[in-house]
């Protein structure tokens, strides 16, 4: 079944305009999520806000938004100036430059959309298309939405463009507030690194080999609770005593290794005299 729209915008590059379709890249309902139950008859609650300091229910009329520029001290706002405060929503992606699709780093992602030809720009999308393809860069741009303006990356994929929604540069904390020790790297344990990591290297990403095992223990267990069964947990297996040695830790994982390609190998067939 194809996929459905979830909007649609116009990428605007120069007097260039290609209206297209957006769609979600992935699927927001394989969350497991739980409700609060009263645990006595099995009714779903109901939230509510209590001022701490009346001690008493506010009702919805009574609430208001606020911003807390000092302890414990807000600045009200109705919903009138927070409209006004939004970003008005143009439906457009507005492209300011192409970048070298390498130097964009992965920290900056957080969301990803598909985009797809809508009415009449076929022709303006599949050029789009190929020209980032051939010349390895991206369409870097903002676009308006939901009251929000987000900085936005248009990339090739397969033959179709990609919108990256993209953190802006004061949403990111610097790697430089890491705290790390000053130490060295010893060349016998990098080589045994080294060598641990060709053990298990793969040429290509395969997702599709990985799966959510607790997603799927969770839903076991839901259907198990509503067949009326109780769920026991299971005893933690024994992982073996801690090696503290970095040296002893890396062959030991070297030497596991090795032992599972022996128990997945084949037997080898014997030569016939």
């Amino acid at each position: 079944m194809p996929a459905r729209p979830i909007g649609s915008a116009t990428i605007s590059f120069g007097l260039v305009s290609v209206p297209v379709k957006l769609y979600s890249s992935s699927e927001s309902a394989a969350a497991v999520s739980f409700n609060m139950v009263h645990k006595g008859c099995g009714t779903r609650l109901k939230q509510q806000y209590v001022c701490p300091k009346e001690g008493v229910v506010v009702e919805k009329d009574d609430i208001a938004k606020g911003y807390e520029f000092s302890k414990g001290q807000f600045v009200l706002f109705s919903p009138d100036e927070l409209k006004a405060l939004e970003e008005k929503a143009t439906n457009s992606i507005d492209i300011a430059e192409f970048v070298p699709l390498a130097t964009v780093d992965r920290i900056y992602l957080e969301k990803v959309y598909y985009l797809g030809p809508d009415k009449g720009g076929e022709r303006a999308y599949r050029l789009l298309g190929r020209a980032l393809e051939e010349s390895g860069r991206a369409a870097l741009g903002q676009y308006a939405a939901r009251g929000q303006q987000h900085l936005v990356l248009v990339r090739p994929m397969q033959g179709t463009l990609v919108m990256e929604q993209l953190h802006y540069q004061d949403e990111l904390r610097p790697v430089s507030e890491v705290p790390l020790e000053a130490g060295d790297v010893k060349p016998a344990e990098l080589a045994l690194a080294r060598q641990l990591i060709d053990q298990t290297a793969s040429d290509e990403f395969r997702p599709q080999a990985y799966s959510d095992q607790v997603r799927g223990r969770v839903l076991e267990a839901i259907q198990q609770k509503v067949e009326g069964h109780e769920i026991t947990a299971e005893p933690a297996e024994e992982t073996g005593g801690k090696i503290i040695d970095l040296m002893e830790a890396l062959k030991a994982s070297l030497a596991r290794g090795e032992d599972k390609d022996s128990q997945a190998a084949p037997p080898r067939k014997r030569a016939q005299g």
